[in-house]
């Protein structure tokens, strides 16, 4: 998160109205929205000068839309947590969002208090999934190919402690709440948040997670 006590985000999405509504929800929050965009290479302006702790993002933009400004973030290396706020929840578009390296998904029906924890676990490291898509998406991620990609390195065993980091990551924990769940060092945490991604074979924590519940690692 960043240095300040107050979260600061910005807000990615087509309808003026949708992100004026966003923005007020947000400030009642204490939530600082610094920045707002209207397509996905807007949104790249937007995120590289205000440097936000998270980006909510709209899926379905014209022109340059939600997936295009995810794969965008990645290639440039941005570490920006990006919370994917939409109405749709097509299977597909999900699974596409998360390996475009969102680190959660929220449908716009959510609650403000649902929709500010979202932010302040991504905002804290962790991921979070709506809970009315997720039992769809584990069933698409078990049922298709895996979700980092034909070249990924098969899972190795990871040991007991990892296997506790990594079941508290696919819970949403970011370092610091899985570091005083298991009564650790955060540094400690983070070398086994390395090691995890190291043996699954996966890019980000997200991809991490996919990654062991496609392969049984998580049950």
């Amino acid at each position: 998160m960043g240095t300040g006590l107050m979260i600061r985000v910005v807000v990615v999405d087509d309808q003026t109205l949708v992100r004026q509504g966003i923005t007020s929800l947000l400030e009642v929050a204490e939530i600082e929205v610094v920045g707002e965009a209207d397509d996905g290479r807007a949104a790249l302006g937007v995120i590289s000068s205000t440097r936000p702790d998270v980006v909510l993002l709209d899926l379905r933009m014209p022109g340059y839309d939600g997936i295009w400004t995810l794969e965008q973030l990645r290639e440039q290396d941005t570490a920006v947590p990006v919370l994917v706020l939409t109405t749709f929840d097509d299977d597909a578009l999900v699974l596409d969002a998360l390996r475009a390296g969102a680190r959660g998904y929220l449908l716009k029906d959510v609650t403000l208090d649902q929709l500010t924890h979202a932010v302040r676990t991504l905002a804290d490291g962790g991921t979070l999934i709506a809970p009315s898509i997720t039992d769809r998406l584990l069933r698409a991620i078990r049922s298709g190919p895996s979700p980092t990609g034909p070249d990924a390195s098969p899972a190795q065993d990871l040991t007991d402690r990892e296997l506790e980091v990594l079941r508290l990551m696919a819970a949403g924990f970011g370092n610091r709440r899985i570091s005083e769940a298991l009564f650790l060092a955060e540094g400690t945490v983070k070398n086994h948040v390395s090691s995890i991604l190291l043996k699954l074979g996966a890019r980000d924590r997200t991809n991490a997670v996919l990654r062991a519940l496609h392969d049984g690692v998580l049950r």
